[in-house]
């Protein structure tokens, strides 16, 4: 009788804890993958200011898979000897569709607006002095870049904004369903 009471308020203690730790385990894999993505786009500025040249990073899908890498001959396509992050499973990259508005983001960095590389296959351009390019060979970019990064299926733990500026810093910032932006590095 006491193993089956025992027993008993193990289950009931499991159950109550189970909720819990699925909402950490996908904050972590939320945070994993926008610090992968802002990771990447660091490592392709630091090859493009190494280097003295202009490289791009880029992202590409493939069915419901992106990966995320850097292009060494500045062309479409990732380096495939090169590192690269995979997102796929829970987290993926997001079209800006359906997110909370930025408006604390475009307000906290004193910008109009965001250009928005989330859904489609897009690339950022770092010259060698680490700076953003429009584009390749192009003029030095004044837009904010971002690249939203959630679940398509289980939204309500939030999303991820990895920002890129012009001077080719990052950021990323989070947001519930229906909440503000706020800035966590």
């Amino acid at each position: 009788m006491e193993l089956v009471v025992s027993l008993v308020i193990v289950v009931i203690l499991s159950a109550m804890a189970i909720p819990s730790v699925m909402n950490s385990l996908r904050t972590y894999q939320l945070n994993d993958a926008a610090a992968r993505v802002s990771d990447m786009l660091k490592f392709t500025r630091f090859e493009a200011v190494r280097k003295n040249t202009q490289l791009s990073f880029l992202m590409q899908q493939t069915g419901g898979v992106w990966v995320v890498g850097t292009s060494l001959n500045n062309n479409t396509t990732i380096d495939p000897t090169k590192r690269q992050e995979v997102l796929a499973g829970f987290t993926t990259i997001l079209p800006a569709t359906g997110l909370p508005a930025p408006t604390s983001i475009t307000t906290a960095l004193g910008v109009g607006a965001l250009t928005t590389l989330s859904g489609n296959p897009s690339s950022v351009t770092f010259d060698g002095r680490g700076a953003v390019r429009a584009s390749f060979g192009g003029a030095l970019a004044t837009s904010v870049y971002v690249i939203y990064v959630g679940s398509t299926v289980t939204p309500q733990y939030g999303y991820r904004a990895v920002l890129v500026l012009p001077a080719g810093g990052t950021q990323v910032w989070t947001a519930l369903p229906g909440a503000t932006w706020r800035r966590i590095s």
